[in-house]
């Protein structure tokens, strides 16, 4: 209401695309049969394949559940994401607004389930389980299930440091 789009003397979304070509002919002029182009070289492009596919819920299913990661992984014993001396945390990232999180030790024992329902993308685990127990050092099966869209499992190894009270 009122602003101006356009920069007087612009055109709307003007932009300058270069493209690199390597050839194994040089483009100079030669002599064809053909009169097409002037006695010069002339090169085709196919862009089949390569533009942008709407509607597809299957290929927008499959890249949601390849974005989901946890970070950091491994984890040392610590992570950007700690807020004081006492904190262990990792973050699940690239969550959907709906998802359920289920974190299982490698002899399939369930550590902690998340039930997710928020539009942040990212989920906090404070390493510990659902009894409020830090977890040991090892290696874990985060399975995150999306509703009408799918599963994906991640593995994440973590060392847990030892809890020093000496330090405060």
């Amino acid at each position: 209401a009122g602003i101006p789009m356009l920069a007087e003397g612009q055109a709307l979304l003007s932009t300058t695309a270069k493209v690199s070509l390597r050839v194994s002919r040089r483009y100079t002029s030669f002599t064809t049969a053909s009169t097409t182009n002037n006695g010069l070289p002339m090169y085709g492009f196919d862009m089949t394949g390569l533009e942008t596919i709407k509607g597809n819920a299957d290929l927008l299913k499959d890249s949601v559940l390849a974005m989901i990661n946890v970070v950091p992984n491994p984890y040392y014993a610590n992570s950007a994401y700690e807020t004081g001396k006492l904190d262990n945390r990792i973050k699940i990232i690239n969550l959907p607004e709906e998802c359920t999180i289920s974190i299982y030790n490698v002899n399939g024992t369930l550590m902690r389930r998340f039930n997710k329902a928020d539009p942040k993308t990212s989920l906090d685990w404070d390493l510990k389980n659902f009894a409020d127990v830090p977890v040991a050092g090892g290696v874990y099966l985060i399975h995150v299930d999306v509703p009408n869209i799918g599963e994906r499992t991640l593995k994440w190894f973590g060392v847990i440091k030892p809890t020093d009270l000496n330090g405060f």
